[in-house]
């Protein structure tokens, strides 16, 4: 399996940029290179489940993933543990490949915050788009983070 990494600076405090991340109104804004209708159902509280979702592109139906947070060290680290797909609102586990997670650290800098992305297992059919949307995503989410800063 593949591991992908991602970085961005962001002229705000970590906390700030913390929130933006995780809060639902701007999670919402900064996933949209992922999906125009991305939103998360869950909390972020270490352990707990959480569904990452979304319409496929006619909109008709709900896909996106099951997963559980598998560290969350508030402001700092947040580790997530992707266990499956949802298609049509139907969750189907990863079979054979094992799980994948998404890790984002977050380390506080003198000109603001340093967003660093860790990707890990990821199966060969997404590299391509894991590699064209994450630095949309972080593009969008260091617009959203500097607003009103």
């Amino acid at each position: 399996m593949n591991k992908l990494t991602f970085s961005k600076s962001i002229r705000a405090p970590k906390e700030k940029v913390w929130n933006t991340m995780l809060q639902d109104a701007t999670y919402r804004e900064w996933t949209k290179p992922f999906n125009e209708t991305s939103y998360f159902k869950g909390d972020w509280s270490e352990g707990s489940r959480m569904l990452f979702l979304g319409t496929d592109q006619d909109g008709s139906n709900e896909c996106g993933m099951f997963s559980r947070i598998a560290k969350n060290v508030p402001f700092e680290h947040v580790s997530i543990q992707h266990l499956g797909v949802i298609d049509n609102g139907v969750e189907k586990p990863w079979e054979g490949e094992g799980e994948g997670f998404e890790t984002y650290t977050l380390v506080e800098k003198s000109e603001g915050t340093e967003v660093l992305i860790e990707l890990t297992n990821i199966p060969d059919e997404y590299m391509e788009m894991m590699n064209t949307m994450w630095p949309k995503s972080l593009d969008v989410l260091k617009a959203v983070a500097e607003r009103e800063v």
